[in-house]
């Protein structure tokens, strides 16, 4: 049997319990892994971590975590480390969005959306790097957003939290880089055919339809072709397409890579 790209690797991957952190922790594993998958929901969370380990026959640790808790992410790489030594890969996917106008946003939503996806980064990336310090080794790979490039109207926390994000990145990246430690993001185009896009309640397709972030729009299918119309390549990035660039990232093939945030966004964003 060939070896994987990550064989044997031990990655820590937050938000892992559905959409794109489900695909990652599939994937991840797929290519070798064994997975300590983070998440706030419970039931899926276990869910996804016996799925991952039936199909790939990889070791998962499912770990209940709140990327905005210290507390909780500390006792996520606790867990990793006296489960399996060590740590050698970190997706750091855990993310909340929430649009509103920003003469009606709500500053607590606004606030909350900074914790977990800044201010979350920020605590995965300090004990990541407790530990990778230590063993002088590690890579540590963040999704972000093709929002932390440019910013996006209706949607100022979150581009703000993901501008914020390629910061960190950049500053991990220059810090932990004499520890054989590397740092980089991935920026994702819109997911289109995702839940997080087309939930009939929540889903970004009705978030951004009433908060009118689509003129003229008057209908969820208007908006989504306004999205798809944006795209050089003419369709939404899928998990693949975002999987494919994490495992480069995880892997050696990117050894001398450090402090980047990758484009994945089908030409939609080239800076």
């Amino acid at each position: 049997m060939s070896l994987k790209l990550l064989q044997d690797k031990i990655c820590v991957l937050t938000g892992g319990a559905q959409g794109l952190g489900q695909a990652l922790s599939m994937r991840m594993a797929e290519e070798g892994c064994h997975v300590i998958i983070a998440d706030l929901k419970e039931d899926q969370l276990k869910a996804t971590a016996g799925e991952v380990a039936q199909v790939t026959g990889r070791k998962t640790v499912p770990v209940k975590c709140d990327v905005s808790q210290e507390a909780d992410v500390q006792n996520l790489f606790d867990v990793a480390v006296k489960n399996f030594g060590r740590v050698d890969v970190v997706v750091s996917n855990a993310a909340i969005l929430i649009a509103e106008p920003i003469c009606d946003a709500n500053a607590e939503k606004w606030r909350a959306v900074m914790n977990v996806n800044l201010f979350g980064n920020f605590l995965i990336c300090k004990h990541a790097c407790r530990i990778m310090k230590a063993q002088k080794s590690g890579s540590i790979v963040q999704i972000n957003s093709k929002s932390g490039k440019k910013g996006s109207s209706a949607n100022s926390a979150y581009a703000a939290s993901k501008f914020g994000g390629i910061g960190l990145v950049q500053s991990v990246a220059l810090e932990m880089a004499k520890f054989g430690v590397r740092c980089n993001a991935v920026c994702p185009g819109n997911l289109l055919e995702s839940p997080l896009w087309t939930d009939p309640e929540r889903g970004l397709f009705v978030q951004y339809f009433k908060a009118g972030k689509v003129p003229g729009a008057k209908t969820l299918e208007d908006v989504k072709q306004f999205y798809v119309d944006q795209v050089p390549l003419r369709r939404g990035t899928t998990y693949a397409d975002i999987g494919n660039v994490v495992v480069f990232l995880a892997s050696e093939l990117s050894s001398y890579m450090t402090g980047q945030a990758i484009n994945v966004t089908g030409g939609q964003e080239m800076r």
